[in-house]
């Protein structure tokens, strides 16, 4: 078990350094919501399954729309809590189909960082930048430091870096990749006014 501080929640955070696929969870959740409302999603979910980790199995083959209504439940998991239900159940057959439903197997046995940002990128839900972040997140905060995870993370796992839920280890580290962001956006916006 890995200590995390992710979800600003001891429970949440302590299911998300004990399950992989919740932690998977969390950071397929980490979109247009805050960062501790996505990674306290998992918990939520096992909450609300009466289950103390989340088996990819279960949830595959959770009927879909009793686990899209378990999602919008309120509060609502999400912003868009049917979208992501169907997203988290992808995700969960997919690790069962390819993984036979043991999410840390994607990780356990990688000899380079490169294997494992393609292993990430292949994930439904994950883009290049969620697989990014999740190989830095697990390389600074999870000891899973394959040779050249720095470089398969990208700047996401530049030392020091402030720049995702990656350096997020107290409030302090939330505070400052919240201000990151918040200026990146402001660059972008700037850039497109001009």
């Amino acid at each position: 078990m890995v200590e995390l501080h992710l979800a600003g929640d001891p429970a949440a955070d302590e299911l998300l350094g004990r399950d992989p696929f919740a932690l998977m969870v969390g950071m397929l959740l980490d979109q247009q919501i805050p960062m501790e409302w996505a990674f306290t999603g998992p918990a939520t979910i096992a909450a609300r399954l009466g289950v103390t980790h989340l088996d990819p199995a279960a949830i595959a083959h959770h009927d879909p729309e009793q686990f899209a209504a378990l999602m919008a439940q309120k509060p609502a998991v999400h912003r868009y809590p049917g979208s992501m239900a169907k997203r988290v159940q992808a995700l969960a057959a997919y690790v069962v189909e390819h993984w036979g439903g043991d999410a840390g197997a994607i990780w356990q046995d990688v000899s380079t960082g490169r294997e494992l940002f393609t292993r990430f990128k292949a994930l439904p839900g994950y883009g290049e930048q969620k697989a990014r972040i999740l190989v830095a997140l697990l390389g600074k905060q999870c000891g899973v430091q394959p040779d050249g995870w720095r470089e398969a993370a990208g700047p996401y796992g530049e030392e020091g870096a402030r720049r995702s839920i990656a350096d997020v280890v107290d409030t302090e580290s939330l505070a400052e990749v919240r201000a990151f962001k918040k200026e990146a956006k402001r660059r972008a916006a700037g850039a497109t006014s001009t």
